[in-house]
């Protein structure tokens, strides 16, 4: 069974978790429209901790961090599994293969029903937001 969660005004950490739970639980999982998925705290804040990201690396030897926001979206989920324990290593690592991101909606699930995690929601969100559609145009220029 592939679940299609559609991304648009979801919370980038409450979401990510949830992916990841659901991915350990041998759930295949797509995620559409990850570039309206949105972060909490002002622009700057956020713009900030990237860029510091981005700037604690070698560029000739990593670690190498995408700046693409499906790509940014699934590194976060592959840091909330079991990726690093060598007991755990195979089966989170077997979760993360059952995890896809797509920037909009692909053809091929155009006409299909998407389902989104209401605790992810980020209308209940008082403070400030940014999608990572926006974080990722500020990171590249």
């Amino acid at each position: 069974m592939v679940k299609i969660i559609d991304g648009t005004g979801l919370i980038f950490g409450r979401l990510a978790t949830r992916v990841a739970k659901m991915a350990l639980a041998g759930e295949e999982i797509k995620i559409v429209n990850s570039e309206k998925v949105v972060i909490s705290g002002s622009q700057e804040t956020v713009l900030a901790k990237w860029k510091q990201r981005k700037g604690r690396t070698t560029p000739r030897w990593g670690p190498f961090i995408s700046i693409m926001p499906d790509r940014i979206l699934r590194r976060a989920i592959y840091g909330m599994l079991p990726h690093k324990i060598k007991t755990e290593k195979s089966r989170g690592i077997a979760a993360f293969k059952r995890i896809m991101c797509y920037v909009s909606v692909p053809e091929d699930l155009k006409n299909q029903k998407f389902e989104t995690i209401k605790e992810a929601n980020s209308d209940k969100l008082k403070t400030h937001y940014i999608a990572l559609e926006t974080l990722s145009k500020l990171l590249k220029g």
